[in-house]
């Protein structure tokens, strides 16, 4: 096991120790409210900021954290995040302590698959036994966002905690929407509420609640023990939210919350904090998170090199933008332009281009996302659409711009987004 650096968050003097600590990310969600994007994959595996994936960004925050012992836990539909783990994430086979490995639902602890996500890291009791971590991280493989785990290790060591949860502060009356933390003044945790519809204020803080971001650290010891008495518990539905955390804090265990707002990424230069955290379970959370990246100084910040964000190796060539006529220019304004990406006599605005993608003559782009490989044809028109992997769009068709013609053709969100699945044989709309 690698013994990783941790860095206690004392404003005073750095405190470093050595800790040995195993990750397991949970990436076996189905995402039914995020298809036809996840019509074919997993959550973590649907494409994201033109080159990445979801899961990208949570891997690349624990490796840049210095932790290297990676299980990611999946389940449904994960061939395309397998393959993506593979051939991204490979550390190879040189430190044995080095690793992002990919388990299955395997039946090892009776004829179910995982059942909960405490279920789930359950199902996989032995791999902590055989690696003997001091402490484990659990977090979730869906979430949009960057972290310097070792911050949140810090805080944990330092507070003596048996179990701290990132957390991070909402407007209360957006509260209801997550699972609400109770905390006393010094953010050790009184109590949880599941969606309330009178949430909890922050102390001291009226108009905030605290919102749990899923992402757990526990002693392993307390870890172990309690996963052995959910497994053990009939009427349980083996959640780490619902089961296992107010179990804890019902038998005096100290659990305390980590404040996100805290959190500071090496080489940012961001203005505001490094506390951008987005769950993209919606195809509306997601449309608006990649609109997000458009902006001049964005808050998550994809360009801080001692931070990246890591995807899959590519050999494509830059990106090319070509014709300069009259009414045929070539050019994107405010947008993200991946790799292979030729623009060719048309407009891009405000929108995230995936990789390979060929964007035609006389063609306009406004406000969109397109995952890799989509062409647009020839004079064709497309307005705040979420265009998938490898689909064609005929020349001089028109979409978002009339919602009978869209809404019998493709699935639109309640605030009139246009989704096209991945491949879809666009027919012309009916006139």
């Amino acid at each position: 096991m690698v013994a990783a650096r941790v860095c206690t968050s004392s404003a005073h003097a750095q405190d470093y120790m050595r800790t040995k600590i195993l990750a397991f990310v949970m990436a076996g969600g189905k995402g039914t409210r995020l298809e036809p994007l996840t019509a074919a994959r997993s959550k973590p595996a649907v494409p994201f900021g033109g080159k990445y994936r979801i899961i990208d960004f949570v891997l690349s925050n624990l490796v840049n954290s210095s932790i290297y012992a990676i299980y990611v836990l999946t389940q449904f539909k994960s061939q395309s995040l397998t393959e993506h783990l593979q051939q991204t994430w490979n550390f190879g086979s040189v430190l044995a302590d080095h690793f992002i490995t990919p388990v299955p639902a395997q039946q090892r602890t009776g004829e179910h698959w995982y059942q909960g996500t405490a279920d789930a890291v359950y199902q996989n009791f032995n791999l902590m036994r055989d690696h003997k971590p001091e402490l484990v991280a659990i977090f979730g493989g869906d979430h949009i966002f960057k972290m310097n785990v070792q911050d949140m290790v810090g805080f944990h060591v330092q507070n003596r905690a048996d179990v701290s949860i990132a957390a991070i502060p909402v407007p209360i009356h957006e509260a209801s929407q997550f699972g609400v933390i109770q905390v006393d003044e010094h953010w050790r945790i009184t109590g949880f509420q599941e969606k309330p519809a009178d949430p909890t204020p922050i102390p001291g803080q009226p108009d905030m609640a605290l919102a749990s971001m899923g992402n757990y650290i526990f002693n392993s010891g307390i870890l172990l023990d309690a996963l052995q008495h959910d497994a053990a518990t009939p009427d349980s539905s083996h959640d780490f939210g619902k089961n296992i955390l107010p179990t804890l804090l019902a038998t005096g265990h100290s659990l305390y919350a980590y404040d996100f707002r805290k959190n500071r990424i090496p080489g940012s230069n961001n203005e505001f904090n490094d506390s951008y955290w987005r769950d993209v379970g919606t195809l509306e959370s997601y449309y608006e998170a990649s609109m997000d990246l458009r902006a001049v100084q964005p808050q998550l910040d994809l360009y801080n090199q001692e931070w990246p964000i890591r995807s899959a190796p590519n050999t494509y060539p830059p990106a090319k933008f070509v014709h300069n006529a009259e009414g045929r220019v070539g050019q994107a304004i405010q947008s993200i332009v991946c790799e292979g990406t030729i623009i060719s006599g048309s407009t891009v605005t405000d929108s995230v281009i995936g990789r390979r993608c060929r964007i035609n003559s006389f063609s306009e782009v406004h406000s969109c996302v397109l995952n890799d490989g989509v062409e647009v044809g020839r004079g064709a028109r497309l307005r705040r659409c979420i265009v998938d992997k490898g689909t064609r769009i005929p020349p001089n068709d028109v979409i978002g711009y009339n919602h009978d013609d869209d809404s019998r053709r493709f699935h639109i969100t309640e605030s009139g987004i246009v989704v096209i699945a991945k491949e879809q044989n666009i027919q012309p709309p009916r006139r």
